[in-house]
């Protein structure tokens, strides 16, 4: 654990906007590395994230026999010699990466032997029940290790019985991602995922359909069932979006502090969830603009809102901290799932805030702000949650004596936030000097 960073509040406001220089999309990159994975010959991933859980799914993968992914400057390539992949020979360990994870498990369901995947302490208390019993419907032995419906997880490779799957997808949407990347891969007539309770965070399923398409994989959404017509990944380069949920911590600070920012590469089209957090910010009193291939947004007075969060529940932890200052309470529902995320982030956004000095109300999926119309001083928590350091950072450019407890953890999915984050101290202080 590193020390706390004491953030530093800004003097001057730049009117500019501060154009900031985001790493590519995490959610994107998990999904272009199988994809390429998935792919016989060679595929380039333009523009990959490199951080600690995309580097731990490409190590992953280059553990199965036939496969080779390697980091280059421009992102990753992948490297497929083999039709049918051999199973590592030793256990593959995600660290903290729970979408690696899943993805893992549905992938290694076809490869040849038995393949172990494990993770950290916190990554084998988090639910994989759900895949689990979908692999075990089509007949893939899984074995769970320790304890039941958790990693470490002994998948042993076949071939799926039945055309009919199904999946609960009521605890995380990785696992219906992580089975449409498997149907894809099926040879055959065209497979049926059904869908059983309510859907959570639906985007990234949807994202998993639109990268499917762009390889040249057909699906199609007929009600609660995504049907998947299998073919090989036709894409030998796959270019990925700056990550949009990194934006949102930066959208947060302009929504604070009363600034500007402008995010090129990712624009009005983007599939990616956490765009949404835009429309969020609007209705709190910022000012948007969308374009083509860039938005826009400049804080203003912010008025507290009642939304819910359960299409993007990586922004919410950003939310919480923007309607620390806002007008009036906000309410953030749909959040059954941040439970079981890297850290119980109802409880971190409510600790974080409690500390700050402002009123919060918590339930089993919902959190409630009530600002008190002053931050307090305190060191901020972060439960090795990379979320949690960069929502929360924002708030110390109002007032002194703010700081973020382990502030190294953010490489789990943004190593240069630090750096963008001065980046823009700098922007203001240019100005001020100016």
């Amino acid at each position: 654990m590193t020390a706390p960073r004491v953030i530093v509040p800004l003097q001057r406001r730049n009117v500019a906007p501060f154009e900031v220089q985001l790493p590519g999309s995490k959610s994107m990159t998990n999904r272009a590395l199988v994809l390429g994975a998935m792919r016989m010959g060679t595929t380039e991933i333009h523009g990959g994230l490199d951080c600690d859980d995309t580097q731990r799914l490409a190590a992953a993968l280059g553990a199965f026999g036939g496969l080779a992914v390697d980091a280059v400057p421009t992102g990753f390539r992948t490297v497929r010699s083999a039709a049918r992949l051999q199973a590592p020979a030793t256990a593959i360990d995600v660290g903290a990466a729970g979408t690696p994870a899943r993805f893992l498990l549905a992938f290694a369901a076809t490869a040849a032997g038995a393949t172990v995947v494990t993770g950290s302490p916190r990554l084998r208390e988090r639910p994989m029940g759900d895949l689990l019993a979908a692999l075990r419907a089509l007949g893939i032995r899984c074995e769970c290790l320790q304890a039941d419906d958790c990693l470490p997880v002994r998948v042993h490779g076949g071939t799926p019985a039945s055309r009919h799957w199904r999946v609960g997808a009521g605890v995380s949407s990785q696992f219906t991602s992580a089975l449409l990347l498997l149907a894809s891969q099926c040879p055959g007539a065209p497979i049926e995922l059904a869908l059983d309770g309510e859907a959570v965070s639906q985007p990234y399923a949807e994202l998993t359909r639109a990268m499917l398409a762009q390889c040249g994989i057909a699906t199609e959404r007929r009600g609660d069932t995504i049907v998947v017509q299998p073919a090989p990944p036709r894409c030998a380069r796959i270019d990925i979006e700056p990550d949009a949920s990194s934006m949102v911590p930066f959208l947060a600070l302009a929504a604070v502090t009363g600034t500007a920012v402008a995010v090129p590469g990712i624009g009005a089209a983007s599939q990616q969830a956490d765009v949404g957090m835009l429309a969020v910010l609007e209705r709190m009193g910022c000012a948007v603009e969308r374009q083509r291939d860039c938005v826009r947004l400049r804080g203003a007075a912010l008025r507290g809102v009642d939304v819910d969060m359960a299409a993007m529940p990586d922004a919410v932890l950003a939310l919480a901290a923007v309607a620390a200052v806002a007008a009036g309470p906000t309410r953030i529902a749909g959040l059954a799932t941040l439970r079981t995320k890297e850290s119980d982030r109802i409880e971190a956004a409510a600790t974080a805030l409690s500390r700050l000095g402002q009123r919060v109300e918590t339930g089993r999926d919902w959190l409630r702000i009530e600002p008190t119309g002053e931050l307090a001083p305190a060191s901020v928590p972060t439960h090795d949650d990379h979320r949690v350091a960069m929502a929360f950072a924002p708030l110390g450019l109002l007032r002194g004596g703010i700081a973020i407890e382990d502030p190294d953890c953010v490489a789990k999915s943004f190593p240069g936030f630090w750096h963008e984050f001065d980046r823009c101290r700098a922007h203001h202080d240019d100005a001020a000097r100016a």
